[in-house]
């Protein structure tokens, strides 16, 4: 191990040791609706988290966007949320997180047939780049994480396609514990990749959105918001595809609503 590596251990071990700040905590419960039904143990591990996600990652505000605690806290408390129990080294490839005050336009070029090139410049909430980059729109990052149960949270959809990319291959295959759950997922993620395909054509309604037809590794993004923010709807209508999420999450967020709606 480098003294580069040793040196941010040590950095981040300490991070770890320093009390949560209490206006940090104020700002998760103001914002991040899902961290009310965490254990106390997932909440320490996930203020741990927190605090060396803020201290490794820029955050940069666009177009007047002023950064402030709250924005960064409230994108990290929702991004470490994925990577709560599961092997990983902070979004490693993750240099810069991009805050814009609204919706921002993409640019998307598209070659037809002819070899004519159209350009299109669409809305969009957020954005993940595999160059270490997230992009994100601060209205619908605060409606996300707000809102807990509606299926749609742009900082779960983006982090997770940060989590599809650390194998060089944004596929919708993130990096799996053993060869036997890469086949399980395989065959699970493409049999109900196919079947919302298949819904989106026939017009039949499907719990999961038909921006998760489109190509594996938004499908893979789209299940990701379901399972952090309507887990019981989607264990009960597609309980092989949950399952698999619950594997590599190593969480279970549908038993943890079900746990905490019966202590409100």
């Amino acid at each position: 191990m480098g003294i580069f590596h040793l040196f941010r251990d040590h950095h981040r071990e300490q991070l770890c040791k320093e009390p949560f700040p209490l206006a940090w905590s104020q700002i998760i419960d103001r914002n991040v609706a899902c961290y009310r039904c965490l254990h106390s143990d997932e909440r320490t591990r996930l203020e741990d988290l927190i605090k060396v996600f803020i201290s490794e990652k820029h955050f940069e505000g666009c177009a007047g966007m002023l950064i402030t605690d709250e924005v960064k806290v409230t994108i990290a408390a929702q991004a470490c949320l994925l990577l709560l129990n599961i092997s990983h080294d902070y979004y490693e490839r993750l240099v810069s997180v991009l805050v814009y005050p609204q919706s921002f336009n993409f640019e998307q070029e598209e070659r037809c047939q002819s070899g004519i090139v159209s350009v299109t410049n669409l809305p969009v909430a957020g954005l993940s780049s595999s160059t270490g980059t997230v992009v994100l729109s601060w209205p619908d990052t605060v409606c996300g994480a707000r809102n807990p149960d509606d299926g749609m949270n742009v900082v779960f959809h983006e982090f997770a396609h940060q989590l599809d990319q650390l194998d060089d291959a944004m596929n919708g295959a993130p990096i799996l514990y053993s060869r036997s759950m890469y086949r399980d997922w395989a065959q699970v993620l493409g049999s109900e990749y196919r079947r919302l395909q298949e819904d989106v054509a026939a017009g039949t309604p499907s719990l999961i959105s038909a921006y998760g037809a489109t190509r594996p590794a938004e499908f893979f993004a789209v299940v990701t918001e379901l399972f952090f923010e309507k887990p019981i709807d989607l264990q009960r209508e597609h309980p092989a595809l949950y399952e698999e999420f619950r594997q590599y999450y190593r969480q279970d967020p549908a038993a943890r609503l079900q746990e905490c709606a019966t202590h409100r």
